[in-house]
């Protein structure tokens, strides 16, 4: 058993997407899979029940959870004592990260640089659930977070807000869109269990604006989402205003919200227990940002 097969585990178990959770490792899916798959014949158990539809967490995979996420946090805090050990007088600031911050994060790294000469930053890509408990269980020592944040062990300060714009088919017309434009078109977006937040948001202000979106194809990384809305008329999703400056597509247009306003609250999520200089860094770089 390996600690990245672990890894890969806790990553699918809370994302219930193989693609997703590639995405969030920074590895090919295949790889994923794989490992998994060995991990299953270790264990001599299906940790997920698989469909072309879903993916699901079997009982065994369940009650395997917890010590899987025992185990990666025992990881970190033994490779945190190797590491102050063989470097005195340096902390590595672990902080945990998602797709879409753009160039918020660059400037919030830009502005802690200066300050905090002694810190070495790693960042984490994880699902918001994994974020809020690796913080919890000191595996974090912060991460960025949209939307209200509720976990035990866990305060949110918040640092920005994130506007969305609409992301549809560079054919159609430029300029600010109306959400009842988009009345007709079918949106592509995440399942609402792997962000409640931004789900409850656009479904929210479609409601408010008369309709009901009508659902499409399962959205899988953005990436994927992106060519299918550029590649025919009649999709539509949202991208993040600070991501959206970031990419670089022809056949993509992200066009405002007339009237404005549809944006969600970023936080960062940090102990309860109260932030040491490192932390208190970092939020000020952030603060300033704001």
């Amino acid at each position: 058993m390996e600690l990245r097969q672990l890894r890969y585990f806790v990553t699918v178990a809370e994302t219930l997407h193989f693609g997703r959770a590639a995405e969030l490792l920074h590895i090919v899916q295949p790889a994923v899979s794989q490992q998994i798959r060995r991990l299953e014949r270790e264990l001599g158990a299906a940790l997920f029940d698989r469909s072309p539809r879903r993916v699901a967490v079997t009982d065994v995979g369940r009650a395997f959870l917890p010590a899987a996420r025992e185990v990666l946090a025992a990881a970190d805090r033994a490779r945190a004592v190797a590491d102050r050990a063989a470097r005195p007088g340096r902390r590595t600031l672990r902080v945990g990260t998602s797709t879409g911050l753009g160039d918020h994060l660059d400037r919030v790294l830009e502005r802690l640089a200066p300050a905090a000469a002694h810190l070495d930053v790693d960042l984490v890509s994880a699902p918001v659930g994994e974020r809020l408990a690796q913080v919890a269980e000191g595996r974090l020592d912060a991460a960025f977070v949209r939307g209200e944040v509720r976990h035990p062990g866990v305060r949110a300060v918040p640092v920005w807000t994130d506007e969305l714009l609409a992301a549809v088919s560079a054919r159609g017309p430029g300029g600010p869109v109306e959400l009842a434009e988009l009345r007709d078109m079918r949106l592509m977006l995440t399942a609402r269990r792997n962000h409640p937040a931004l789900v409850d948001l656009v479904t929210g202000a479609c409601a408010a604006a008369g309709f009901e979106p009508r659902p499409g194809p399962p959205a899988g990384t953005l990436q994927d989402t992106l060519a299918a809305i550029g590649a025919g008329d009649g999709l539509w999703t949202v991208v993040y205003a600070a991501h959206a400056r970031m990419l670089n597509t022809t056949r993509v247009a992200f066009r405002p919200f007339a009237p404005p306003g549809l944006a969600l609250p970023t936080s960062l999520a940090v102990a309860a227990a109260g932030p040491d200089d490192a932390v208190e860094a970092l939020l000020a770089a952030a603060a300033d940002r704001a």
